[in-house]
């Protein structure tokens, strides 16, 4: 008895790492690649009353780097570009979209922003905040009516994917969730745009956990002269639980709901053994702060890679 036991763990252990090594593995040398990137990760809000409106952009934003790729997965590694003019926005910047067994489309994000430069539309000279800090953490998840029929992986890789001819397009549903946190010393306000505000706009903090639900559709295309293309949009809406510390004070604002707007665009070319692919991604995501002050928080991602897939040598 135990030996069938011990005979079947075997079994089932081997069985286990085989579909491991179909799921990580790529054995075809043909489909890897070294690459060149140049990348992009914006995390910005923005902050508007009556028609004042202050924005919170960081510096730094763009990233140069190599990697290597095949049909399993992708590693890049970049490094931050640094403008010696400009002061530093010190960030960690994590993005990733996936696609998991043919129907579930899941995209999560952790970031975390130290330093933004302040700027507004009433003129008034832009200023470095070194003490305004941002974090955000969340996800998307949409399980779609169709399988998904391509490969984000390929796509990004400059690789055909043969499972569908020309066009794919499918819609679903699926939910979102959030953590969204900044912070500022002694407030958002500074003292030459506090004219322009609310005494409910200088905020110390803030603190806003979201919950909801979304709907959207996925695309890809295959374009003539080896050109690909997709395109995603996934709009959302939901409640979120705020709480808001001024320098005197604290509230919660009275309305929870919080809107989302997501979308992706990715184009790839292949020629010869060369490829380039471009993806860009932008999150956008409104709510009211109560006192005609209204928040705006938008997450950005693009990259730009030029590879060379592997020749076989020859027998």
């Amino acid at each position: 008895m135990l030996l069938v036991f011990m005979f079947s763990c075997l079994n089932l252990s081997a069985q286990n790492l085989e579909d491991l090594d179909s799921l990580l593995v790529d054995r075809d040398i043909e489909n890897y690649s070294v690459r060149i990137i140049t990348n992009f990760k914006s995390n910005k809000f923005s902050i508007n009353n009556q028609g004042s409106k202050l924005r919170f952009v960081p510096n730094n934003k763009h990233g140069l780097g190599f990697g290597v790729a095949n049909s399993k997965m992708i590693v890049d590694l970049a490094f931050n570009l640094k403008n010696p003019n400009k002061e530093e926005t010190r960030k960690f910047d994590l993005q990733g979209t996936t696609i998991v067994k043919n129907r579930h489309y899941v995209n999560a994000y952790i970031q975390s922003y130290k330093g933004f430069q302040m700027k507004n539309n009433f003129e008034e000279p832009e200023v470095f905040r070194k003490d305004m800090r941002s974090v955000n953490i969340g996800f998307n998840y949409l399980y779609t009516l169709d399988d998904i029929e391509f490969s984000y992986a390929l796509l990004k890789a400059g690789l055909a994917d043969k499972r569908h001819e020309n066009i794919f397009i499918t819609g679903g549903l699926g939910v979102f969730g959030g953590y969204d946190y900044f912070s500022a010393k002694p407030n958002l306000l500074s003292e030459t745009v506090s004219p322009y505000f609310n005494e409910e706009g200088n905020i110390k903090r803030y603190n806003g956990i979201s919950l909801g639900i979304m709907a959207g559709f996925i695309s890809y295309f295959k374009l003539p002269e080896n050109i690909t293309a997709t395109f995603n949009l996934m709009p959302g809406i939901g409640l979120a639980n705020k709480r808001i510390t001024l320098e005197n004070d604290k509230y919660r604002p009275s309305n929870p709901m919080v809107y989302k707007l997501d979308f992706l665009v990715g184009l790839g070319y292949s020629f010869g053994q060369f490829y380039t692919s471009l993806t860009y991604s932008n999150g956008l995501t409104a709510t009211d702060f109560d006192n005609d002050n209204k928040y705006r928080l938008n997450l950005t991602k693009a990259k730009l890679a030029i590879g060379y897939r592997f020749k076989r040598k020859p027998k």
